[in-house]
């Protein structure tokens, strides 16, 4: 594996990643309603409410309204991220816990050997499929052939 050079932690490898995930500018505002970030990334609010049940997101609250900070909103990008690039819910956790980590970790390497690992297995993925395709291209002129 490579080791990544210059970059500190995985918090500013998956910030810095994390750009990839198109959303509006807020300026300075601080909170956010689940609304607001259900809209803003395009996610359902059960989806909102599933990541605050499994701990990757800590809205506060005020009285029955979830008010999401800066932060929240910062680490949905990073979920979105993951989940973008075909990662598991444990995966996701995983790099959560590396983001959320001591700043001396090997987090980039980490994620570096996570990122390289996923990408095998996306290749392998679309391998099979393109074989699947093939195949049923062929079976497909066989059966128009027969008719």
């Amino acid at each position: 594996m490579v080791k990544m050079v210059g970059i500190a932690t995985a918090k500013h490898v998956l910030e810095e990643l994390s750009v990839m995930i198109p959303c509006e500018s807020h300026g300075t505002r601080e909170h956010f309603r689940i609304g607001d970030l259900a809209r803003e990334f395009d996610v359902s609010l059960r989806t909102l409410r599933f990541y605050e049940d499994r701990g990757l997101l800590h809205p506060q609250r005020s009285g029955s309204t979830r008010l999401y900070s800066r932060s929240d909103r910062k680490r949905l990008k990073i979920i979105l991220l993951i989940k973008s690039l075909g990662f598991s819910l444990v995966d996701i956790e995983e790099m959560l816990r590396l983001y959320d980590g001591d700043e001396t970790n090997d987090g980039p390497d980490t994620i570096l050997g996570k990122f390289a690992e996923q990408l095998k297995a996306l290749q392998t993925q679309k391998s099979e499929i393109e074989k699947a395709i093939s195949d049923i291209v062929n079976a497909t002129k066989r059966i128009e052939e027969m008719s």
